[in-house]
């Protein structure tokens, strides 16, 4: 028996704002759904961000379509002890419309 291409395991997070005592926002993560994906082999660069190198990694994750797969929200996948946090920053549907492909980058320090 053969694993198939979905054979990561992931959460998918989305943002809740609650206010706080001073009167602005915090952003807390709460939690959608467990979900099996591919994760493409993720790339990276240094790019310049305000006159500083920043590292960026990107990867590129499939899922089965979801509505709540939108940019914004976070997938985290654990594997051997080591936990890697993805922030979606696209969501495109293939042609067939039976896989959802997620542009996502790295969240250094979530």
């Amino acid at each position: 028996m053969r694993a198939g291409p979905l054979r990561h395991r992931c959460t998918m997070f989305k943002p809740v704002m609650t206010k706080n005592t001073t009167g602005g926002f915090d952003t807390s993560w709460v939690e959608l759904a467990k979900l099996w994906s591919e994760i493409a082999m993720p790339t990276g660069r240094t790019a310049p961000v305000a006159e500083q190198l920043k590292a960026v990694v990107t990867a590129e994750i499939r899922i089965r379509p979801r509505l709540d797969a939108v940019a914004g929200n976070r997938l985290v996948h654990t594997s051997g002890g080591i936990t890697a946090t993805y922030l979606i920053e696209a969501a495109l549907p293939n042609n067939e419309r039976d896989m959802l492909r997620l542009l996502c980058s790295n969240v250094p320090n979530p």
